[in-house]
């Protein structure tokens, strides 16, 4: 194989709305290249829902070296933190090998943390944490989103009423320090400075997409998404868990506890991963402003665009 010439202290970014294509463009960039593809996907870090998750296969993973696939049990709080420190560590392992790291995935926030830096936030006390999860359960979320907007009202008015693990997690801050946990998240500094990386963001058509989504939803049920459901509703976890938001899962759930049909279950499913897309491509616009756009949907011109980033 013929490797075009590249830098190879440089890491190719691969950011994009779900369904849209990242993963193929990932492996194929790093056949051709000798890349080592690096998960970018908050979801796609758990070994519970590879089929849900949309993780690439074990044939697409034997194809090029991946990492941080499916490494995480679901019972885990896996923070963007942790995988900072995770993918740091392999893009150095990766370089080190004289290869080219390829980071991909849809989750803007692991990017950002990145590129931009991830705030050394103070340590939390193990009762206090536990205090918040317990209430997260028995009051909800909003409750929590509540007091949250009388101490912190900042960081409230950028988090939704149900996102309880980020909604905890600023309590935890404001209620150990008294700071928020904003103050704390603006004194950064980036992991991978500009010349190290080069990032790229795919902006296809929404319709095209959409439609994709719908039939990938449905092609996830053939290939057995209801059982990775089933066997984790099985194991009766914490539901304030980052696993338990896995697009699917919980109109899945749904269904297995007789409260949906798997019909109304699967448009749920297939709507709730639209508006996820929706969100990502407000997050590219936002916060990804000078990421060239690669909206052609062909394979060919997406590795070229890709490659020449990297020249």
């Amino acid at each position: 194989m013929r490797y075009c010439t590249i830098r190879m202290s440089r890491a190719l970014l691969i950011m994009g709305p779900t369904a849209s294509g990242k993963s193929a463009l990932a492996l194929a960039v790093a056949e051709r290249i000798g890349g080592e593809i690096v998960n970018a996907d908050s979801m796609q870090v758990y070994r519970d829902f590879r089929v849900l998750s949309a993780r690439p296969s074990p044939e697409e993973e034997a194809q090029a070296p991946h990492h941080l696939y499916g490494h995480i049990d679901a019972a885990e709080r896996y923070s963007t933190g942790r995988w900072l420190t995770d993918a740091l560590a392999a893009i150095a392992e990766i370089k080190a090998r004289n290869k080219t790291p390829i980071l991909v995935g849809g989750t803007g926030l692991y990017f950002k943390a990145l590129t931009q830096g991830l705030a050394e936030m103070p340590s939390i006390d193990a009762e206090l944490r536990a205090s918040l999860g317990e209430r997260a359960t028995t009051e909800g979320a909003p409750a929590l989103h509540a007091e949250l907007a009388r101490l912190d009202p900042q960081t409230a008015a950028r988090l939704e009423p149900n996102d309880a693990p980020r909604i905890i997690r600023a309590l935890e801050v404001i209620e150990t320090t008294g700071e928020s946990i904003t103050s704390f998240q603006a004194n950064t500094k980036p992991a991978l400075y500009p010349g190290e990386w080069r990032g790229l963001a795919l902006t296809p058509d929404r319709e095209t997409l959409y439609a994709a989504i719908n039939t990938r939803f449905e092609k996830m049920l053939e290939q057995g998404a209801l059982d990775e459901v089933r066997a984790f509703v099985a194991r009766n976890l914490d539901p304030t868990l980052p696993a338990v938001k896995a697009h699917g899962n919980p109109a899945l759930a749904a269904y297995l506890r007789g409260e949906l049909t798997l019909a109304a279950a699967t448009e749920i499913g297939q709507r709730d991963t639209r508006r996820y897309a929706k969100r990502q491509f407000t997050w590219i616009a936002n916060q990804m402003p000078d990421w060239p756009r690669v909206r052609d949907a062909g394979l060919d011109a997406r590795v070229a665009a890709a490659e020449a980033l990297l020249r």
